[in-house]
């Protein structure tokens, strides 16, 4: 598929031959859907995620004690985590918009590296992986952009910034 945005719509998405596909209509396994969750109950779920991103000494010692130029690491990338766990049904288009109930978000800033954790909890028919993950993927990408001009060598390259290790660490509902 490939999104075609008109000038002042929203995205429009087209069928394209891909992998050997001529269109949706000769094809009707080709296209995608959201998986109908109706009928199941409402349960209390969490999951808690993870995810490394490897720097230079000098740069974690900059985010643990500042000054970064573009501000508060740790604040920015909270934020960002946060907002990203309530909008993953708008990036990933086979999840449900879940109502998140508790979000959090941490970091450990290490000698070298700074790992983030998000924990996430729904009362809801589907689990909010997902939404751990891109919490975690989204704060990371927000540390990369606040200290990227650290990172870089003298070729403008990143020899030591390297996200690693997104992971779930814990997945859990109750029962009914």
């Amino acid at each position: 598929m490939v999104a075609e945005t008109p000038i002042g719509g929203s995205a429009v998405f087209v069928m394209t031959k891909a992998r050997g596909r001529n269109s949706a209509a000769t094809h009707p396994e080709a296209m995608a859907k959201i998986v109908d969750i109706g009928r199941k109950p409402d349960v209390k779920r969490r999951a808690v995620a993870t995810g490394t991103m490897l720097l230079r000494p000098a740069t974690a010692r900059a985010i643990r004690d500042g000054p970064v130029e573009k501000g508060d690491v740790l604040v920015s990338a909270e934020v960002a985590a946060l907002h990203a766990m309530k909008s993953v049904w708008q990036v990933l288009p086979h999840c449900h918009p879940i109502p998140i109930t508790a979000a959090e978000v941490s970091f450990d800033v290490r000698a070298d590296r700074i790992v983030v954790t998000t924990n996430v909890e729904a009362t809801y028919k589907t689990g909010v992986e997902m939404e751990a993950l891109y919490g975690v993927t989204v704060a990371l990408l927000t540390v990369w952009d606040m200290v990227k001009s650290l990172e870089k060598d003298s070729k403008g390259q990143y020899p030591s910034a390297r996200i690693d290790d997104v992971r779930v660490v814990e997945k859990a509902k109750s029962q009914r």
